[in-house]
């Protein structure tokens, strides 16, 4: 058949893959992340940059986590998050080379 045939992918790898993509299936969360690209940041600090209560912020964030493309570390009272998959990132990517520019309202 053809050469795309020699490098077959396990099913297994579709399905983490769906998975990940399903967990950053929504604008707040591919907001987040694109947010915590640069640095860990608190829950405080992603809610007052996208304007979202707290505890949406914390939903979103805890999803992410438990998925393991997030990691948190408390210090003191205070949660901080940052990214540890490369997907998100990947994603983020290919949301800026390929998305076509917006269009003036």
């Amino acid at each position: 058949m053809t050469q795309a045939n020699d490098q077959i992918i396990p099913m297994e790898q579709f399905e983490r893959a769906a998975a990940a993509l399903r967990v950053l299936a929504h604008p707040h969360r591919l907001a987040i992340c694109a947010h915590l690209t640069s640095a860990q940041v608190s829950v405080k600090q992603v809610a007052e940059h996208l304007g979202l209560p707290h505890n949406v912020v914390s939903q979103h964030l805890n999803a992410m986590k438990a998925h393991g493309l997030l990691e948190s570390q408390r210090q003191g009272k205070t949660v901080y998050y940052r990214v540890v998959d490369p997907r998100p990132l990947w994603l983020l990517e290919c949301m800026r080379r390929h998305s076509p520019p917006p269009k003036d309202q």
